[in-house]
C-alpha cells in the first residue's frame, strides 16, 4: 500500500521562506554594522612642502576593487590641491597623450658637446654660402635625427659661477676653459688668465678693448660728452653692441643704469660671447649677414661698433640701414676704429690710406641717404645721429631718389626677415618738432610709464587700463614666487634670467631692483607682438621659436620663467624639444618656474623627471581650485667625470 506524504499549503510554505529571508537580512545588515565601527582613519594630505607623490596610475581590478575586510570613510576634504596630484609619467612627447609608461631617462651626451649651439654648429655651417658670412647665421637642426637627444654636460671642474658684481671683473677658468684670447688680445687688455692658489685658475677682464686702451669707464665718459650728457639724464637707457668682444662696454655701462644688448658671431675669437654671459652681462650669438636682426624697429636709444669690423659701406649700405631700423627716432650710432682717424692709424691697421678714405666716405654718403646728422667726429670717435621724424627725409627722397622707403616690409617683422636696401619709414607725424611713434620718457620713469606703442592703439588689445594692471599683477605675483623658490628671494643667488613669454615684460619689471638682468622673449607664435613695447619701457629682448634652439651657449641662464609656453606650443613641436633646449642653456643649480594648465604641467613634470632635474608642483596664487598650476623645478649639479675616467 501506497504510503501518504502530508499536503503543505501554499500560503503556509511561503509564509515560513519569508520568515528566514527576513532573519538572513537582519543578520547580514547587522554583521555589516558591526564591521563598520571598525573602520580605518582616512589618511591625511601630504605636506606642501614635500615632492610630488608619484603614484603609477593603474586600472586593473585588482588595484581599484576593495578588499572585503577594509571599508574607507566618505573624504569631503579637498582634493583640488597640486600636492594632491598623482603624477602620470609617460615617454611621449605630445601633451594630449597621457598614457602610462615608465620615466624616459635621458642619457648625457658626449663631452665634446660641452658648449654645442644647435643653430650655429660649425659642420652645418658650411652647407651654407659663404657670401656675406651667411654660413655664420642661424641654420638649425630639421631633420629629428640631427637633434640631441640627450643632456649636455657641464664640463669637469664646472663651479657655480661668481657672483655679481665681483664677476665683471673675474670668472672661473674652468666654467670657460679657453686661453685663446688672453694670447691673441694681450696687448688690449680684452681678457687676463691667472692662477689661483690651490690650482684654481680665474680669468680677469681689466675692462679694455681695441679702441679704449683707457679703460671703458674712460671710454664711456668721453661719448657722453659727445651726446651732451644723455647717459647720466636717463636719455640713453637702451644699447646695441655690434661685434661685442668679451662685452666690456656693456659691462660698464650696467654701472651707469644702461643696459646693453651685446652681440658677435660664434667665429675665431672662441668664447667671446660665452665669457660675456659668465660676467653676468646680456649677450647672444648674432651676425649682420643676410637677415634682420631679431629685434623690433626703434628698439634701442644707441647703437655701438668699436672696431667691430663691419663691413658698414658694401652692398649699398645694407647693415647700416638696419641699424637705422632698430635705432629710436633721435637715437646715436657711435663708430670707433676703422675708418674713424684713419689718418692716424693707418699703418697699424696695414691698410692703404686710399681704401680707408674711400671706405669713409662710403659710410658717409649711406648716413646721408638715411637722413642721419653727423654730431661729432672727435679723435678716435665719431657719432651720428637719427632725426626723430621723416618729414624732411621725405622730401629728399622724392627729389633725390637717393633711397626707397620699404612700404611692403613691416617694420617690426624680424624673424628670418631678409633686410633690403630701403629705408623702413617712421610713424606719422603732424608736426615738423614731433618724435615719430611718441616721445619716450627718461629713465627710470621710462619703466612704468606707458609706452607710446599702447597710448596710441598700437597693439591690439593692450589698452592703458590693461598695461597698468599687468604691472601690479607682476609685483604680487614675484612676491609669490619668492614664497615658493629660496633661491628667487635671496638676493644676488641668480644673475642670467630668461622669460620665455614675456608679454608685455612685467616679469622684468617686477624684478629691476634685484641685481639680475632678463632676456624677454616675444614667441613668433605670441598673438600680439608686444616685444616694442618691452623696449620701450627700457628693457631688452628677442623673438623667437622655442621649437629652435636659441642662439646662446650652453649654461647662459641662472632662472628661466615659462608662462604658458607649453600651451602656446601645443602641437607645434616637440614637448621634449624645448624641455631640452631648456636643459642646454640652464646652469647647474639653476631653477625653472613653470606656469600652465594642470593637465600640461603634470605632462611636463613627468619629463623633467629623466633630466636630473627635481620638482615640486604649486598652487596658483590664485587658490587650490584654479586650473593653472605652478611646477618649481631645479637642476641638480653634474658635470663630466675627469678626463681620466672618460673612458
Amino acid at each position: 500500500m501506497a504510503m501518504m506524504i502530508p499536503s503543505v499549503s501554499p500560503t503556509k510554505l511561503y509564509k515560513r521562506i519569508n520568515i528566514y529571508s527576513t532573519l538572513i537580512v537582519i543578520t547580514l545588515c547587522s554583521i555589516a554594522y558591526l564591521l563598520g565601527s571598525y573602520q580605518r582613519p582616512a589618511v591625511s594630505p601630504s605636506s606642501s612642502d614635500s615632492f610630488l607623490r608619484k603614484s603609477p596610475c593603474t586600472t586593473t581590478a585588482a588595484t581599484t576593487s576593495l578588499s572585503a575586510s577594509v571599508f574607507l570613510p566618505l573624504d569631503f576634504a579637498s582634493h583640488h590641491r597640486a600636492e594632491d596630484l598623482i603624477i602620470i609619467n609617460t615617454t611621449t612627447s605630445s601633451i594630449d597623450d597621457a598614457s602610462p609608461s615608465p620615466v624616459h631617462r635621458f642619457p648625457a651626451c658626449d663631452v665634446k658637446l660641452s658648449e654645442y649651439t644647435p643653430c650655429e654648429d660649425a659642420k652645418r655651417s658650411l652647407r651654407f654660402p659663404r657670401e656675406r658670412l651667411i654660413y655664420r647665421e642661424r641654420h638649425c637642426p630639421v631633420k629629428r635625427e640631427e637633434k640631441l637627444r640627450c643632456l649636455i654636460q657641464a664640463p669637469h671642474g664646472y663651479r657655480r659661477p661668481v657672483r655679481w658684481p665681483e664677476s665683471r671683473d673675474t670668472v672661473w677658468f674652468s666654467n670657460v676653459p679657453h686661453k685663446w684670447l688672453t694670447v691673441e688680445k694681450a696687448g688690449q687688455n680684452w681678457v687676463r688668465f691667472e692662477e689661483a692658489a690651490g690650482g684654481e685658475g680665474r680669468f680677469r677682464f681689466p675692462g679694455g678693448g681695441t679702441m679704449f686702451p683707457n679703460g671703458a669707464d674712460s671710454y664711456i665718459d668721453e661719448i657722453e660728452g659727445l651726446i651732451g650728457g644723455e647717459f647720466s639724464s636717463g636719455g640713453v637707457r637702451t644699447v646695441v653692441d655690434t661685434g661685442c668682444g668679451v662685452a666690456s662696454l656693456g659691462a660698464y655701462l650696467l654701472s651707469r643704469d644702461i643696459l646693453t644688448m651685446s652681440f658677435a658671431p660664434k667665429d675665431t675669437h672662441e668664447a667671446q660671447v660665452q665669457f660675456a654671459l659668465e660676467r653676468g652681462v646680456p649677450a647672444m650669438i648674432g651676425i649682420l649677414a643676410s637677415n634682420r636682426l631679431p629685434y623690433p624697429s626703434r628698439a634701442f636709444d644707441m647703437a655701438h661698433c668699436s672696431r667691430c669690423l663691419i663691413p658698414w659701406g658694401k652692398y649699398d649700405g645694407l647693415y647700416l640701414i638696419e641699424v637705422d631700423r632698430i635705432l629710436r627716432p633721435g637715437g646715436y650710432w657711435v663708430l670707433s676704429g676703422p675708418p674713424i682717424n684713419w689718418q692716424k692709424h693707418w699703418k697699424g691697421w696695414a691698410r692703404t690710406q686710399e681704401d680707408l678714405d674711400s671706405e669713409q666716405s662710403t659710410i658717409e654718403s649711406v648716413a646721408k641717404k638715411l637722413c642721419w646728422k653727423k654730431l661729432k667726429q672727435k679723435g678716435d670717435l665719431s657719432i651720428w645721429q637719427k632725426p626723430s621724424n621723416h618729414v624732411h627725409c621725405k622730401i629728399i627722397q622724392r627729389v633725390f631718389k637717393k633711397l626707397n622707403f620699404c612700404w611692403v616690409q613691416k617694420p617690426d617683422q624680424a624673424w628670418y626677415t631678409k633686410m633690403g636696401v630701403c629705408l623702413t619709414p617712421l610713424p606719422e607725424v603732424s608736426d615738423i618738432k614731433e618724435t615719430a611713434g611718441g616721445q619716450l620718457a627718461r629713465w627710470p620713469e621710462r619703466l612704468t610709464h606707458i609706452p607710446p606703442r599702447i597710448s596710441s592703439g598700437s597693439v591690439e588689445g593692450v589698452t592703458p587700463d590693461v598695461f597698468n594692471q599687468n604691472t601690479e599683477m607682476w609685483k604680487n605675483r614675484i612676491s609669490y614666487y619668492k614664497s615658493l623658490n629660496n633661491g628667487l628671494a635671496e638676493p644676488g643667488r641668480y644673475r642670467n634670467f630668461l622669460d620665455m613669454n614675456a608679454y608685455l615684460g612685467g616679469f622684468a619689471a617686477a624684478l629691476i631692483d634685484e641685481p639680475v638682468w632678463v632676456m624677454n622673449v616675444v614667441p613668433v607664435e605670441a598673438k600680439v607682438n608686444t616685444l616694442g613695447v618691452i623696449y620701450e619701457r627700457g628693457l631688452i629682448g628677442i623673438y623667437h621659436n622655442w621649437c629652435e634652439a636659441m642662439s646662446t651657449y650652453p649654461r647662459t641662464y641662472d632662472f628661466i620663467h615659462a608662462d604658458q609656453v607649453f600651451s602656446l606650443y601645443q602641437g607645434r613641436c616637440d614637448v621634449e624639444d624645448i624641455l631640452l633646449e631648456m636643459d642646454r642653456i640652464l646652469r647647474p643649480e639653476g631653477s625653472v618656474i613653470f606656469v600652465g594648465d594642470v593637465d600640461i604641467m603634470v605632462k611636463v613634470n613627468s619629463i623633467i623627471d629623466g633630466m636630473k632635474w627635481e620638482s615640486r608642483m604649486h598652487d596658483h596664487e590664485k587658490g587650490p581650485h584654479y586650473r593653472e598650476k605652478v611646477l618649481v623645478a631645479v637642476k641638480q649639479y653634474w658635470t663630466s667625470p675627469a678626463p681620466a675616467q672618460s673612458s
